[in-house]
């Protein structure tokens, strides 16, 4: 068994002790015992208190005194440690009374510090009750050392509030900025310059229409990736467990930061074979150089205009349909689709060439369009677009990858922050290069 620990006493308990060890050395206990002393003192009135007491005693009363004037040297300190916190946050919001006061304080208490270094250095020091002094000195610091913290408290009060405000001033601007954002992104797809208008040439297609409709197809991942996790959390589904199976051995930085692992799942499936022609996995003859080019820029233009359900209803036998169909029954395994949405309709439906009427599906397949579209897109420019990703543990480039966790590079100070896996792939564009995402470890 482990010994039993007393709890230590408390300074000013300390200093009652030596106040009560002062006044038995001293004489001063109790009335008998004041009664026996007097007896004492009437038999030898002609000789003073301090000659009966034997060298021991004189030299505990010498420390005794000496104790009661640092007491009174450290009190008079903490006083104007405590009066010069009430002078700086009497500062800010100005209060002039509280200024003059703590002002006051600091003035009397280097007075007194003064007259404690002269009776020090001519060595008259106060040698009348010094237990009462060492007490009463204890409590003065006390109290100084309560009236600093509470001053403290209330500077941390106000800092908190500023704080508060600061925050609420920068959500309301970040709100403004990302209206501001919305207004401007619309301005330029109505003007052309992001989207591609229907009279488009290919030759004019730019490095910034192709980073464009990334960014709209990586929008529409993360809504189907909300979508599946908000149908896996209804059926109970252990996400972190699940999470675990995508990447395993990881350990994200933050709970929420399980919806990357998810992310980089559906990436994978969706993009996998992406620079290849037959990416909707059905083999078809296709033409070479730049009748291939305009052939998939023909199917861009077809389809970005239109919606998806409407678009696979018009031409349930395209290569769009293809793709759609061989991607939703690979992402979404009959296991998972059982456990979501308790049957096997979807799939069944999907299988024989039809549309589920769906929430899900419909969002699979918004999803389906704009990857499509950035494939017949990346095989339309000259020359054609790459796809890369970075492997595990390699280190974080700020040229090929963007990170989704910067916590990352507060707990790396000492080495570079290295991949955990790649959540959205990159591309590059001839000499343009959009970035991968990567999570941190």
């Amino acid at each position: 068994m482990e010994p039993v620990k007393t709890p230590r006493k408390s300074r000013l308990a300390r200093t009652f002790a030596k106040v009560l060890h002062v006044r038995a050395v001293t004489g001063v206990l109790s009335p008998d015992d004041g009664i026996q002393k007097r007896k004492s003192h009437e038999k030898t009135k002609n000789s003073t208190k301090l000659c009966s007491f034997n060298d021991e005693d004189e030299d505990f009363l010498d420390r005794a005194v000496k104790e009661a004037f640092m007491a009174k040297l450290f009190a008079s300190v903490s006083a104007i440690k405590a009066a010069y916190a009430q002078l700086q946050f009497a500062q800010s919001p100005y209060d002039p009374d509280g200024i003059q006061s703590a002002d006051q304080i600091v003035v009397s208490e280097l007075k007194n510090l003064s007259e404690l270094k002269q009776s020090y250095l001519k060595k008259k020091l106060d040698e009348t009750s010094p237990e009462t002094t060492l007490l009463l000195a204890e409590i003065q610091e006390q109290k100084s050392l309560l009236k600093t913290y509470e001053i403290t408290g209330k500077k941390l009060d106000s800092e908190l509030k500023l704080k508060d405000s600061e925050i609420t001033f920068l959500k309301e601007k970040l709100a403004d900025t990302n209206s501001d954002n919305k207004l401007l992104e619309k301005r330029l797809n109505s003007s052309g310059q992001l989207s591609i208008p229907e009279n488009a040439k290919l030759s004019g297609l730019r490095p910034s229409h192709f980073i464009a409709y990334f960014r709209q197809a990586i929008k529409t991942v993360r809504s189907f990736v909300r979508l599946l996790i908000s149908e896996m959390e209804s059926a109970d589904w252990d996400l972190d467990a699940a999470a675990g199976s995508i990447e395993p051995g990881i350990s994200f930085w933050q709970p929420n930061h399980i919806c990357f692992a998810f992310e980089s799942f559906v990436c994978r499936q969706m993009f996998d074979g992406f620079n290849h022609p037959h990416f909707s996995t059905r083999i078809e003859s296709l033409p070479e150089g730049d009748k291939r080019r305009r052939l998939f820029f023909d199917r861009f233009m077809e389809l970005k205009s239109v919606r998806p359900v409407d678009y696979l209803a018009w031409k349930p036998k395209s290569t769009f349909a293809a793709f759609c169909r061989n991607k939703y029954l690979r992402l979404i395994h009959p296991k998972m689709e059982a456990s979501l949405f308790g049957d096997l309709d979807q799939r069944n439906l999907v299988s024989s060439g039809e549309l589920p009427e769906t929430p899900f599906f419909l969002a699979f397949i918004e999803m389906a369009k704009r990857i499509w579209l950035l494939h017949c897109l990346a095989l339309s420019f000259d020359p054609e677009v790459s796809i890369f990703q970075a492997s595990k543990g390699n280190c974080f480039s700020e040229v090929y990858m963007e990170s989704l966790s910067d916590e990352a590079f507060f707990s790396s100070l000492e080495s570079e922050p290295r991949v955990a896996f790649t959540a959205v792939p990159g591309f590059r564009i001839g000499r343009t290069v959009v970035q991968c995402q990567v999570y941190l470890c």
